[in-house]
């Protein structure tokens, strides 16, 4: 693995297509508001840069990580939404906590997924640290959000390609 620092966040504009069609409805945990509201606000710049309309972008909050799978769910319920957007921070402890929270939450969020046809994103950060999870916030890794978002625009156009 490269052992260079480096923003992966990082897109080549024009290999996004263009949202101002896609609906996108996005389930924001509040614990470790400080870099999941990053994350939230990363993700509406990213889906706004590529054309999405405010009125087609929805926002809602459940109290933590381990709740997004629900919230994606409840949102993927409406129909209204061309793609969930999932956006959390599990800071891993000293307890085995981090482990069940995590697996809990990717496994949740991939069966939505699947469940509804529709591509529900895993933008969960898992860093070690708070630091980490800065870095990934908006910091020197870039903003996890916004990589959330290309891959919701991204999976939402190969659907629409392939009806």
């Amino acid at each position: 693995m490269d052992k260079k620092k480096k923003n992966l966040s990082d897109h080549d504009l024009n290999a996004v297509p263009d949202a101002s069609e896609m609906r996108f409805g996005l389930v924001v945990s509040e614990w470790n508001d400080q870099i999941t509201f990053a994350l939230r606000d990363g993700a509406i710049d990213f889906l706004k840069k590529h054309g999405a309309k405010d009125i087609h972008i929805d926002i809602h909050y459940v109290p933590g990580s381990f709740e997004l799978p629900l919230g994606a769910k409840l949102l993927s319920q409406t129909k209204r939404y061309d793609a969930v957007i999932s956006l959390g921070c599990v800071i891993q402890g000293e307890t085995r906590h981090f482990e069940f929270i995590c697996n809990a939450v990717a496994d949740g969020i991939t069966r939505v997924g699947l469940d509804y046809d529709l591509p529900v994103i895993f933008g969960v950060l898992t860093p070690n640290n708070w630091e980490q999870a800065k870095d990934r916030a908006g910091g020197k890794h870039g903003n996890k959000g916004d990589e959330a978002a290309a891959t919701a625009i991204k999976m939402v156009h190969l659907k629409n390609s392939l009806k």
